[in-house]
């Protein structure tokens, strides 16, 4: 385990922009490289949080926030492959680094299919495990700006009142405004002034921009022939 001089030099989420700095999550049995990376982390300029088995990991919740997992094959409770699992079911913003002792190709082929970032065997080369930190951390940034924009969604769709939301997805549907009176027995006025509320609030820029809102949102536009 050596010490470079990357620590020095190290990106910042701070720096770049972000308000929070990211989280990286250490779970490893051995207390001595727990310690050892979490140094490193912190030198790195990133928070860092560890765990001597998965199931402590899984217990801690789950913070929405760029964040990766540096986690050791051999567990005492469950082993590392099964902790993937869990987390990529459970915390898809985490993605894992894998490091081993014992690392065997089976092992790390499964690893890799599970999703794995990287797949280091100790003793670890600080360059290459902060490489692959970062790239894990941009890749879970990526996913964490994509699941806020789904909130301020579902927060902008909460907002509307339920004649708006009717409106929203007849004309998601394709409907003219002629037509989604029709559905609704209220004017072509009226249903143009819910549809001008829902552009509003909803921050839609235009038709396609609300079409491409309610498929993010998972709403079942209606269907007519």
């Amino acid at each position: 385990m050596t010490t470079t001089s990357v620590l020095d030099d190290a990106p910042s989420w701070t720096a770049r922009g972000s308000a929070v700095t990211p989280i990286v999550f250490v779970v490893d049995d051995d207390v001595t490289v727990r310690d050892w990376l979490k140094l490193l982390v912190q030198a790195s300029g990133w928070q860092c949080e560890t765990f001597a088995c998965g199931q402590e990991f899984l217990a801690r919740p789950r913070t929405l926030v760029p964040s990766c997992l540096v986690l050791d094959v051999d567990l005492p409770d469950l082993n590392g492959l099964d902790v993937q699992k869990r987390v990529a079911a459970q915390r898809p913003e985490s993605p894992v680094v894998f490091i081993t002792g014992y690392g065997d190709v089976p092992t790390s082929v499964q690893a890799m299919k599970g999703g794995a970032i990287e797949f280091l065997t100790k003793p670890l080369d600080d360059d290459v495990l902060l490489n692959a930190i970062e790239k894990a951390l941009e890749h879970s940034r990526r996913i964490v700006e994509q699941v806020a924009k789904v909130e301020a969604l579902r927060q902008s769709y909460a907002s509307l009142t339920r004649r708006e939301r009717e409106v929203m997805m007849l004309v998601a549907s394709g409907l003219l405004n002629k037509q989604v009176g029709g559905e609704l027995g209220i004017s072509e006025i009226t249903v143009k002034a819910h549809r001008g509320q829902v552009m509003r609030k909803m921050r839609a820029a235009s038709l396609p921009a609300l079409v491409n809102m309610a498929g993010r949102l998972g709403l079942e536009t209606a269907t007519f022939a």
